[in-house]
């Protein structure tokens, strides 16, 4: 069972990502930084399957605490809580992201990985009796961010959308630590595995942005030591783990240096967008249509007034007379 203050975290982060994405809709700007420092907190689901070993240890520790039990009353004070079936934890990254060019973006990080695991177990005697195991990583990692083309989307026409692909390295104190014992693992110079996420730009304020990452990582260790070492009827073998999982992450992005913003000249569209005053004619009133055509019309030639008429000779006014 999760405890409470892993239940209260969880849907606390749960509830703000989901709010963020229905408010996500008006979000159609991309990261203009092109250096930046980010911060990730998560919540893990890790791919330890070694957990079964532990759950052996508990089950045969309870059972010798009952075969101990000489009455009834010594048998009803056995008890004993068992481990969770999962690994639930909350892992938290930072590192320094570095924008290539527009929307692809390459970044180092170190990250914390703790995942504690605690029961108590009662004997005969009703005394308590605590037993646990704890999950601790330093991962290293180096990520390549591209984001989805426009033109491959269909639900906003902004790239928004992005893929991140991931390797990993696993740092000194990555190890677990028992009631039993430790066992660290060894740390590798090629890496100690991949992982890969989803993301989308939530929100961004203006040198942050916010965006959330759904995908797993795959961080496979091993030790020069044995399971039997830290877990009682451990098997005899070189104990190898996994610390990654599927992972839902929030990362927050603070500029520090962004990349310069061409402005446009708006003079030009701001001549071409003005609107033409409409003509008016001698009284104020605007022209109508064809009085607007006889103004752009050439205009015609203007007949002499009257007075300014030749007058007519007496020889053009007189009727010519028949001749007998």
């Amino acid at each position: 069972m999760f405890s409470p203050a892993k239940k209260i975290l969880c849907l606390c982060l749960f509830t703000w990502f989901a709010a963020q994405s229905l408010a996500s809709e008006e979000v159609n700007v991309h990261d203009n930084s092109r250096i930046s420092i980010f911060l990730q907190p998560g919540v893990s689901f890790l791919s330890f399957d070694q957990r079964e070993y532990f759950q052996d240890a508990l089950d045969t520790i309870y059972h010798e605490f009952l075969t101990q039990a000489l009455d009834k009353r010594d048998t009803q004070n056995v008890a004993k809580q068992d481990f969770q079936k999962v690994n639930f934890c909350f892992p938290l990254y930072a590192g320094l992201q570095f924008q290539l060019r527009q929307d692809h973006f390459v970044s180092v990080g170190a990250g914390y990985i703790y995942d504690n695991e605690s029961v108590v177990v009662s004997d005969q005697n009703n005394r308590s009796h605590n037993y646990s195991y704890t999950i601790q990583g330093f991962p290293l990692f180096l990520e390549y961010r591209f984001a989805i083309p426009v033109n491959l989307m269909t639900m906003s026409d902004e790239s928004l959308f992005s893929i991140a692909l991931r390797w990993y390295w696993a740092l000194p104190h990555t190890e677990i630590y028992t009631s039993w014992g430790k066992l660290s693992a060894e740390t590798s110079y090629y890496g100690a595995g991949f992982g890969f996420s989803i993301g989308y730009l939530l929100f961004n304020w203006k040198s942050m942005y916010v965006f959330g990452d759904l995908g797993y990582s795959s961080i496979s260790v091993k030790s020069k030591k044995q399971y039997a070492d830290i877990v009682p009827n451990g098997p005899e073998e070189k104990a190898k783990w996994n610390i990654g999982g599927i992972q839902l992450q929030i990362r927050v992005s603070f500029g520090v240096w962004d990349m310069p913003i061409v402005e446009q000249d708006s003079t030009a569209q701001d001549s071409a967008a003005a609107p033409v005053a409409a003509p008016t004619a001698a009284d104020g009133t605007e022209k109508t249509p064809a009085q607007k055509n006889e103004s752009t019309d050439t205009p015609a030639a203007t007949t002499p007034k009257a007075e300014e008429r030749p007058k007519a000779t007496a020889k053009e006014n007189e009727t010519p007379q028949k001749t007998e």
